[in-house]
């Protein structure tokens, strides 16, 4: 049966997703064009974002932007899980151990999205923010999360290789691959990532639970290639994998302590 669905609603949905992509905003006639819906729609969206305070228009530049009542919803979406409290410190922890960028990321549908950045210590370190979407198949995070699915939902995730994104030429491509790179996490309890979201980094990552015992979140410590080596990948493991191990019983995850 199919779902009912309120399209002026998915399409002002369509607006806050497309803005949550980029920092500068972007002008009306250029939202219209990407989403292909007719002007006149597309500005009686934006105005009632605008009067809610979902969305700001800046009155010099026509650019409009995230307001706060997305940084409210934030704030409520974190209060309710408290996974971005407790995963940050605990990952505020395991990059104390290892110097290293530590983060916590969460799950949406093929993508995996960052909840937690600890910055590396180092003067050479990897690039990103708390907010960032990837596709899941190309983060040792995601294919911690994705390792937990059963095979029915992976199956409708990732149906054949088209519906599989590479960011690097090292990304995975085949369903082939993916199965036997979740088969390696789920038999071992952690993911790893070589080169496959970032041409220049290396990463481990380890499944969190919560008090029900599903995994929510994934946490994960990236490298720069330049620093990785069979040694240290081990002892990030380790770290990675205790770490995972504190948050999930902070979370109250069974047998967890």
């Amino acid at each position: 049966m199919a779902r009912l669905t309120a399209p002026a609603l998915r399409r002002g949905l369509d607006i806050l997703e497309m803005l949550a992509e980029g920092d500068e905003g972007l002008r009306v006639p250029e939202i219209t064009r990407r989403l292909g819906l007719p002007r006149a729609t597309t500005h009686e969206l934006v105005n009632t974002l605008v009067d809610r305070g979902y969305l700001t228009l800046s009155k010099e530049t026509g650019r409009v932007a995230l307001g706060v009542k997305v940084l409210q919803l934030g704030a409520g979406y974190e209060r309710g899980l408290d996974l971005a409290s407790v995963g940050r410190e605990c990952a505020a922890e395991v990059a104390a151990a290892c110097g290293e960028t530590v983060q916590v990321v969460v799950r949406d549908a093929g993508f995996v999205v960052f909840i937690v950045r600890i910055d590396s210590t180092h003067p050479v370190r990897l690039v990103s923010q708390a907010g960032s979407r990837l596709p899941a198949t190309c983060t040792a995070g995601g294919k911690a999360l994705l390792s937990a699915l059963p095979a029915p939902e992976l199956d409708a995730l990732f149906p054949d290789d088209r519906a599989l994104q590479k960011m690097t030429p090292n990304s995975i491509g085949t369903r082939h691959r993916l199965l036997a790179d979740l088969d390696a996490a789920r038999e071992r309890g952690w993911a790893e990532e070589n080169c496959e979201s970032n041409d220049h980094a290396a990463c481990v990552a380890a499944p969190v639970y919560d008090r029900l015992g599903a995994c929510v979140a994934a946490m994960s410590i990236s490298v720069p290639v330049v620093r990785w080596s069979d040694s240290e990948k081990q002892r990030h493991v380790e770290l990675v994998l205790a770490g995972a191990k504190e948050m999930s019983q902070r979370l109250g995850a069974p047998g967890a302590a």
